[in-house]
């Protein structure tokens, strides 16, 4: 876990008005620890980095960060779902994943 001022020191474009407000936005999500002290995960710290890529150097307006970070979100969704579906795919018998396969190709050519 990595303090506010930690994340804040790590990336030297970040502004800590900045962060403040994406944590307000909720774009960010950071745990209080017991004293009230906000940290960031792993997960959360890469989302700092990106939301300071799309911010800082590609140009996105402020306005524009919850759209597309949304979108990236739904992007990691359906990601992460691919992943579960391939792994339950591959628990099948060797059958059932070439009539799997199958129907997937007859969907391609529709």
């Amino acid at each position: 876990m990595t303090g506010a001022d930690e994340l804040i020191a790590m990336i030297d474009a970040l502004q800590r008005s900045d962060l403040d407000a994406w944590i307000d936005e909720e774009l960010v999500v950071p745990a209080r620890e017991e004293a009230g002290t906000l940290v960031f995960s792993e997960t959360e710290c890469a989302r700092v980095r990106l939301i300071c890529t799309l911010r800082y150097e590609l140009d996105i307006e402020a306005a524009m960060l919850p759209v597309v970070m949304s979108l990236v979100d739904q992007l990691y969704d359906t990601r992460q779902k691919l992943l579960s579906l391939t792994a339950a795919v591959r628990a099948q018998d060797v059958s059932v994943q070439a009539a799997i396969l199958a129907a997937m190709k007859l969907e391609a050519d529709i």
